[in-house]
């Protein structure tokens, strides 16, 4: 039997990872921890009650009580706060402690129990004023990548590992980055198993999307409710790409790191859907249009918001090299589960993200 503790287990990605493992792997024993700080996170207690995953109430800022757990297997860090409007806010204090003293609390832990340790980064690691310099074109719904580029580790493909790591990358990116070279020392040093999975956008069911956090679930959401949507920055034409990966995708790759530690043991690699599932905002809202049925009222704000970048797109074939691992669910079906997530749930998810049903 295999022990596996996933942190921010009440969260987005934690719960669908619980759940996803209990009915995968029913000879684990599952404990998910969560602080339910983040607004809809205690919809998902229900799930994983229902999956039978031991729940435990408690903040990754506590180490007493992450100390005062049993001992795991594995650890799953999945507790984050990514919002670069709370920083903008003033509110330093939560995401520096949340992401980068969490993290080492739940490195000790792993440490006492030499226990596997999967760590959930981001590519907002990645300079955002190096990722502006990348040379981009416009085309007729979106932003491309030139293949001719100054930087390296940039081409058509998206962002490579290799990409240059100096400059600003907001508190969220900053603090999961020193989270990261903490992973690496704690590994090397005290003798445990790491990896660590920098992702670009995840995306799904249960995701309560924010304007921070999130957005092809909010784009969804809105569509479903009728609330008004704007594009924000890059003169407000929505033509700004992310790539995606479904949450479902990213959870068959963490449970095959899992099973077998020593296989991807030290790597530090891209987690995405790449270019070939990626999505600009006006082709987001076109396409929540044609399944949603519905048309929002759609403003535009030319102002680019700090930290933002024109264009993110995960190149991962240093992942692609190394596992048969592949993303299984395009953009398209991506988009369709969240729809019919709201649908089956729209009497409790509105109101729980403030959203009258």
């Amino acid at each position: 039997m295999r022990r596996v503790l996933i942190t921010g287990g009440a969260g987005f990605v934690g719960a669908n990872l619980a759940v996803g493992l209990a009915a995968r792997r029913p000879d684990w024993e599952l404990t998910a921890l969560d602080n339910l700080y983040r607004r809809g996170s205690e919809l998902n207690l229900p799930r994983l009650e229902g999956a039978g995953v031991e729940f435990v109430r408690a903040d990754v800022r506590d180490r007493e009580a992450l100390l005062a757990l049993p001992a795991y297997d594995a650890i799953v860090e999945c507790s984050a706060e990514p919002s670069a409007l709370m920083e903008a806010d003033g509110d330093t204090a939560y995401p520096v402690e949340t992401n980068l003293l969490g993290a080492y609390n739940c490195l000790e832990l792993a440490r006492r129990d030499r226990a596997q340790f999967v760590f959930l980064s981001t590519s907002r690691v990645y300079p955002y004023g190096a990722l502006g310099r990348v040379a981009v074109r416009e085309g007729e719904t979106r932003l491309e990548i030139e293949p001719d580029q100054e930087l390296p580790g940039v081409s058509p493909a998206g962002i490579g590992e290799d990409f240059p790591l100096a400059g600003p990358r907001t508190l969220y990116g900053a603090t999961k980055l020193a989270a990261e070279l903490l992973v690496a020392e704690y590994g090397a040093r005290f003798g445990f198993q790491t990896v660590v999975d920098r992702c670009g956008v995840i995306a799904g069911p249960w995701q309560m999307g924010r304007v921070d956090q999130g957005v092809f679930a909010l784009w969804a959401l809105h569509h479903h409710y009728g609330v008004p949507l704007s594009y924000i920055g890059y003169g407000g034409t929505g033509k700004q790409v992310r790539d995606l990966v479904h949450v479902d995708d990213l959870c068959e790759l963490i449970e095959l790191q899992l099973a077998d530690p020593a296989a991807w043991d030290g790597t530090t690699l891209n987690v995405g859907g790449g270019r070939d599932c990626s999505l600009s905002l006006l082709e987001t809202t076109l396409l929540c249009r044609e399944l949603s049925g519905n048309e929002v009222p759609l403003g535009a704000e030319p102002e680019t918001r700090y930290g933002d970048v024109p264009v993110y797109l995960s190149d991962c074939r240093r992942l692609h090299a190394r596992s048969d691992w592949r993303p299984r669910r395009d953009a398209r079906t991506i988009m369709a589960d969240i729809f019919a997530w709201i649908e089956e749930n729209a009497e409790t998810v509105g109101p729980a993200l403030g959203i009258p049903a």
